[in-house]
């Protein structure tokens, strides 16, 4: 059996592909974007989160840890995560949930299962969504979900940063159905310094891919003062205006919710203040990043996709 760190499972996603899907979020990324909405990811390692405000002094995490782990003065508590090992034994015991879990070694038959659970809700077009994290920091335990999928003829997408070694890629193609990659930043240097890895991998594994005729749908989280501006959003709509098979290209606005995770994290930098642009912008962006060849969409708005190179609303999204 073939094991892997699980964050989480989503049961009926609609944001991770098409149709209804369960989403299969594996821990651990290589990039650390700043503007991260799932921080807990960044580690391979099982954590803990501890949000304080949620305590009530009741020391049961203290009784239960065998590594002390936790200590109290008065109802204050310390949690000492260099002790740690990520056991969950206080977890279990932390009725109030001031202490949280992140991570849980799974084996691909287990978590299949439970996609396999809701097969009846995936007609027509959903199915399984592997996501992470970056699920190819874990590509043999990624691979062995997908191809157990495959074998029950479930559809199945990745989400990737694509940002690993084509001998890690090449593995999934004949598993993966649709492929979701990020795209943040085509300037290299800038990519790096947001990031901390380069773009060049990422690139290059988009041009096999599309070399294979795999279908792409490509993402680009927007963030101001990161990546919003028009010629930045133009710049890599026109690397992918020499693909052939993006499907979609979507605008995915910042959000804030992971904030409040990088203190429970115990992270050592607050994150800055990031804001997404206005739904104005976004509509230009869009109309920006139209280019013949793809639908492009402004994810979580009711805006209409954006028709091929056209600049008007698309009649149909593609699949």
């Amino acid at each position: 059996m073939i094991n892997g760190v699980v964050t989480h499972i989503q049961r009926f996603s609609v944001h991770d592909g098409p149709g209804i899907r369960t989403t299969v979020f594996l821990k651990g990324c290589q990039m650390h974007c700043p503007w991260c909405h799932n921080p807990e990811t960044y580690r391979r390692e099982p954590e803990i989160q501890v949000f304080p405000e949620r305590c009530i002094g009741c020391r049961a995490c203290a009784a239960a840890c065998q590594h002390a782990a936790h200590e109290f003065s008065g109802s204050a508590h310390r949690y000492h995560r260099e002790r740690c090992v990520a056991c969950g034994r206080c977890v279990e015991t932390c009725y109030a949930k001031s202490l949280v879990l992140v991570g849980e070694q799974r084996t691909a038959e287990s978590v299949v299962a439970e996609v396999l659970a809701d097969r009846p809700f995936y007609q027509p077009a959903g199915g399984l969504t592997v996501s992470g994290g970056e699920p190819l920091l874990q590509a043999e335990f990624a691979c062995e979900i997908l191809r157990l999928c495959r074998r029950e003829a479930v559809h199945t997408a990745i989400e990737t940063n694509l940002a690993r070694p084509w001998k890690v890629v090449e593995p999934l193609v004949p598993l993966v159905d649709l492929f979701l990659a990020d795209v943040k930043i085509m300037d290299d240097a800038a990519h790096r310094a947001w990031t901390g890895a380069s773009n060049a991998r990422t690139l290059d594994n988009l041009r096999r891919l599309d070399a294979l005729n795999k279908p792409l749908v490509v993402r680009t989280p927007v963030v101001v003062g990161v990546n919003q501006r028009p010629e930045q959003i133009g710049a890599i709509a026109d690397f992918l205006a020499t693909l052939r098979n993006v499907r979609q290209y979507e605008l995915l606005p910042y959000h804030p919710l992971g904030k409040g995770k990088h203190e429970a994290l115990g992270l050592d930098r607050p994150p800055p203040e990031f804001h997404a642009p206005t739904a104005a912008e976004l509509a230009a962006l869009a109309a920006t990043a139209a280019r013949p060849g793809y639908v492009v969409r402004v994810a979580g708005t009711a805006q209409p996709a954006v028709d091929r190179g056209t600049g008007a609303p698309a009649q149909n999204s593609p699949p």
